[in-house]
């Protein structure tokens, strides 16, 4: 090594000599003679050969290289490049004024000879300049970085250093990039980007398909990420996305770390945000197998990837709440944020196994959906759990809570018969869950109505819901989704649900011996007339009258007047509804048959002790 080092040293000094020459002959030589032995390692060389040569020189060649004609122009430009991103290996001068004001310079070079052989060395560069201070990559991003990098990936080899440095550089542009500084030929570049790393996460075999999977998990985890969802969902070729699907595939059926499976999870529910819940359903054909695998098997995936996800997830959040409340915000909130996707994942599968009769082949075979079903049961007990264990501390409020109630009420609008001990003993606790900014209870109860009215057609529903205090819960979702959404219109279902859940209590009022509160009846009333009076919705006025009607078999008006803001008007915007529901009014269908005997029956017990109402039917 010292024989070695001897026989260089005047290499350098000669090197040196010519660099610090009065002819650029002379700097042109001592660079050419640089590019020879001088290792891009050798730090300590490459700062003394930088002092020798100057940065003036050094941009004059750049320059020079980047013109229109001239002789040796591409020599020089190579040279330059070369030189310089070699130069950028040492911190001191890639953090340099000189280095990031030549990012605009290097940006045009690359926009216009896109060879793959200046490519590699410009990409070098930008990488080095950026890493080394914020100003380097505030450069490159302000200068157009992404403009430039975007078109130009799709035609870099597969895995080649170029696409490995260019995954890199984007790594550190989506960081930076803000929402505010969003247009629409951004977004498009963006999808550009998506569309070729996509392909890279999918074919290749090595540490860049990681690099890929945590630059496409960023993206889509970005503030803006949204807004990329129409672009991407407009790309003329489609094979990004079976990509993608190839890609979270090869992730989640091999031995990786969770950390990297939980980044393949993120891309799964962003695409099934972006092109609905089909996506996961088709072939995948992988490099190091022969025949495509089946088209279930993506869904079997991310289906038993969620649900070891919430398994692990739930147990770590509630030994950090209950038993080591010591932990850190952030450690609580990141895996909040964790427990979220794989929830979220498996509503969209549960949403896509209920359509599954109007898709026919979209599963391989029975034995597949029957697995499939399994899973799902086994989450939501898992789910369950989380729940029973937060009601025996006392915790009603907290998103992740909230966010398990949406859960388990999404699995059992499809199923409700399921898991039913458990539902049964939990389902008061459900209804009292409120989220962070909540300050009441209200979407829980909201998702879980299509269960509810689901099970209040019998009366072994209906007495659970009465006697847990769920009536209650109920009627307060409905005059709050009412004041807040009823004439306009847009969360009618919603209503609807509600509506009929109500009525299925109060028709079976005898058979489970029940009579509501009056003060709960009262602002019941007050909603619906606020909800039916002056629309011109058929359904919402006989829907309305119909629950008028039950209601008032347990009161009368003298009781109705006597209570705390209800008053004449009321009573008389009651008597309108009512009188327009009737078949003299012409508002029977055979759609609200049912509805109008429901009225009619209730008129003739009733109408006596209703003489304002009464008074509007003569």
């Amino acid at each position: 090594m010292e024989e070695t080092q001897e026989e260089r040293s005047p290499s350098l000094d000669d090197c040196l000599k010519l660099l610090k020459g009065e002819r650029d002959e002379q700097r042109l030589a001592g660079l050419l003679l640089v590019t020879k032995f001088c290792k891009n390692d050798d730090l300590v060389s490459l700062k003394k050969v930088y002092e020798a040569v100057g940065i003036h020189f050094l941009d004059c060649l750049l320059r020079t290289g980047s013109g229109d004609g001239g002789e040796n122009r591409d020599v020089y430009l190579r040279l330059s490049v070369t030189v310089l991103a070699a130069f950028c290996r040492v911190p001191e001068i890639a953090s340099s004024v000189d280095m990031v004001s030549r990012i605009p310079l290097i940006l045009e070079i690359m926009s216009k000879r896109p060879g793959t052989n200046i490519l590699e060395e410009c990409y070098e560069l930008l990488y080095l300049v950026s890493t080394a201070c914020e100003a380097g990559v505030m450069a490159l991003v302000n200068s157009g970085g992404l403009r430039v990098i975007a078109p130009q990936m799709s035609d870099l080899p597969d895995g080649s250093h170029a696409m490995e440095v260019a995954i890199k550089i984007l790594q550190l542009l989506v960081c930076k990039i803000s929402s505010e500084s969003m247009n629409i030929e951004r977004f498009f570049e963006l999808s550009l980007v998506v569309a070729a790393v996509a392909r890279q996460f999918s074919v290749l075999h090595n540490a860049l398909k990681f690099e890929a999977l945590h630059l496409l998990s960023a993206i889509f985890c970005s503030d803006y990420s949204a807004l990329l969802h129409e672009p991407l969902r407009s790309m003329p070729d489609n094979n990004w996305a079976d990509y993608m699907r190839t890609g979270v595939v090869s992730i989640l059926q091999n031995r990786v770390a969770p950390s990297e499976k939980l980044h393949a999870l993120i891309l799964a529910e962003s695409m099934m945000s972006i092109l609905g819940e089909k996506w996961l359903i088709g072939r995948v054909k992988l490099p190091s197998v022969e025949d495509y695998l089946p088209a279930d098997r993506c869904l079997l995936l991310v289906l038993e990837s969620s649900h070891v996800d919430i398994s692990v997830l739930s147990n770590e959040l509630a030994y950090m709440k209950y038993e080591a409340p010591s932990s850190t915000v952030e450690e609580h909130l990141l895996k909040q944020r964790y427990l979220a996707i794989a929830f979220s994942l498996v509503e969209k599968i549960i949403k896509y196994i209920s359509t599954v009769g109007e898709n026919e082949g979209t599963l391989s075979d029975e034995a597949v959906f029957l697995k499939v079903i399994k899973t799902l049961d086994e989450t939501v007990k898992v789910v369950l759990e989380y729940l029973k264990d937060a009601k025996e501390h006392g915790k009603k409020r907290g998103n992740d809570l909230l966010a398990s109630v949406r859960v388990i009420g999404s699995y059992l609008a499809e199923t409700p018969d399921a898991c039913k001990e458990q539902v049964q003993d939990l389902l008061d606790y459900m209804l009292s869950v409120e989220g962070e900014e909540e300050s009441r209870p209200f979407l829980s109860t909201c998702f879980l109505l299509p269960m509810l009215c689901q099970i209040t057609m019998k009366d072994e529903g209906c007495r659970l819901l009465a006697s847990s205090g769920g009536y209650v819960a109920v009627v307060e979702c409905l005059v709050k989704l009412i004041q807040s959404d009823g004439q306009n219109g847009e969360d009618n279902g919603s209503i609807f649900l509600a509506c009929d859940t109500v009525m299925n209590i109060l028709l079976k009022r005898e058979q489970i011996r029940f009579s509501p509160e009056m003060s709960t009846c009262t602002g019941l009333l007050k909603a619906l007339v606020y909800w039916a009076d002056g629309t011109k919705d058929a359904s919402v006025v006989m829907m309305a009258a119909s629950i008028c009607s039950l209601v008032f078999d347990f009161t009368s008006e003298d009781a109705l007047l006597k209570q705390p803001g209800f008053d004449g008007s009321s009573l008389d915007r009651l008597g309108r509804i009512i009188a327009r529901s009737l078949p003299s009014s012409g508002q029977g269908t055979s759609d609200t048959a049912d509805l109008l005997e429901i009225i009619a029956a209730g008129y003739s017990r009733w109408g006596d002790r209703f003489p304002t109402i009464k008074k509007h039917n003569r």
